[in-house]
């Protein structure tokens, strides 16, 4: 094991990158302008979809997109207790009522069968109508998409798919983000299509033209139609909106990120393969799922281990990794453990026994196109050591 500490995701950012930044510095088109409408252009064609628009985050996508679709007070829409806070934060934030369901024990996504559950559940007793679904592409592993829009057009429910960590997944040959009814993505330091900050709203240009307005104060015309030659300075406010435009700046580093995006996942799966050879021989760890019908991600590389064969906690497992200069992270400590919604809702640990059960055994271990070979032994090395060494 090396000596060098060897960071959880660090991002890898190239000339390229620098010089598109340089440029619009230069210009002086430093916030929503023409490298903003090529990266939106350029991303759509890659994934497929009808348009993108180009924002400051993947949270701003997903909020854009619950006020895009009329989500509001009285309505509730049902999501999973495994992600991070923001999916579950929008939901709050349109004033709509957020309904957990629990997850699949293998790909640890949203389960279809709760959702359905749930949904026949809550016919005829509802506090607020059920109008949307928020699944979440888990780790770069796209969720059933196929009983899970069979149960959208049986409930007539929307469809906003969380894909921040599933760029460039595909579901049965399509790309994630071409498949529901709007799909939001995420561009922060540790994705694997980095602009600092940013998310992209993919979706029909209907929606997206919608979706635009909301985005940039409810403004009838958005900057780059202002300021250009072709604009007037004369707009209105026809909705509440919301401030979350992407800046020329950020949409300069992911024009480059994109062209590069084929070249990261091969290295990120390239280290897959390598972890997964190494670590399947190991019966104290369960490696990562893939279903045969998706293509993964791999935003994140995510082991379980097995408790009752080892002498020590997930926690302190975590600890030695550190204690070997290897970082980790856990993802996620679930939403109805955070103080907020455990006291607002009355939620117990086990109201979610997969959910709370696989938390306690997950570790994500480093995986990055700039990982070298050595660094990708040196975690193999780490991991196996701490097993060998606190095996029961």
């Amino acid at each position: 094991m090396g000596n060098n500490f060897i960071p959880f995701s660090p991002p890898l950012i190239g000339e390229e990158e620098i010089g598109e930044v340089v440029d619009a510095l230069r210009t002086g088109w430093i916030t929503t302008g023409p490298k903003v409408r090529r990266f939106e252009e350029e991303f759509a064609r890659f994934i497929g979809a009808p348009a993108a628009l180009a924002l400051n985050s993947g949270t701003a996508a997903m909020h854009v997109a619950l006020a895009t679709l009329g989500m509001g007070p009285g309505d509730a829409v049902i999501t999973t207790p495994m992600t991070f806070c923001s999916t579950v934060h929008v939901i709050e934030q349109v004033g709509a009522h957020p309904i957990l369901v629990d997850i699949e024990p293998d790909t640890l996504n949203i389960d279809p069968n709760e959702i359905e559950r749930v949904l026949k559940s809550q016919i005829g007793n509802r506090k607020s109508e059920i109008r949307a679904l928020l699944p979440v592409h888990l780790y770069g592993h796209p969720c059933d998409m196929d009983a899970i829009l069979d149960i959208a057009k049986k409930y007539d429910l929307k469809v906003i798919e969380d894909a921040a960590h599933a760029l460039p997944a595909k579901y049965k040959g399509r790309f994630v983000g071409t498949i529901g009814d709007l799909t939001a993505f995420s561009f922060y330091a540790t994705k694997n299509l980095t602009t600092g900050e940013g998310g992209m709203l993919t979706g029909p240009q209907d929606l997206l033209e919608e979706a635009r307005i909301w985005s940039l104060h409810g403004m009838s015309r958005d900057a780059w139609k202002r300021y250009s030659s072709e604009g007037s300075w004369y707009y209105e406010v026809i909705r509440p909106g919301f401030k979350y435009n992407m800046s020329d700046i950020a949409a300069a580093m992911g024009i480059h990120q994109l062209r590069k995006l084929s070249q990261f996942h091969e290295r990120r799966t390239q280290i897959v393969k390598r972890y997964n050879q190494a670590f399947s021989e190991l019966r104290e760890l369960e490696i990562p799922t893939e279903k045969k019908d998706v293509e993964h991600a791999w935003h994140l590389y995510v082991v379980r281990l097995n408790l009752q064969l080892l002498k020590i906690s997930r926690n302190q497992f975590i600890e030695e990794l550190r204690a070997r200069n290897v970082g980790t992270s856990v993802h996620f400590i679930p939403v109805h453990l955070h103080p907020y919604y455990r006291d607002k809702y009355g939620y117990k640990p086990d109201d979610f026994p997969v959910t709370f059960q696989e938390y306690q055994r997950i570790i994500s271990l480093p995986i990055y196109p700039r990982m070298s070979d050595q660094d990708v032994q040196d975690v193999i090395d780490a991991v196996t050591e701490i097993i060998h060494t606190h095996r029961r």
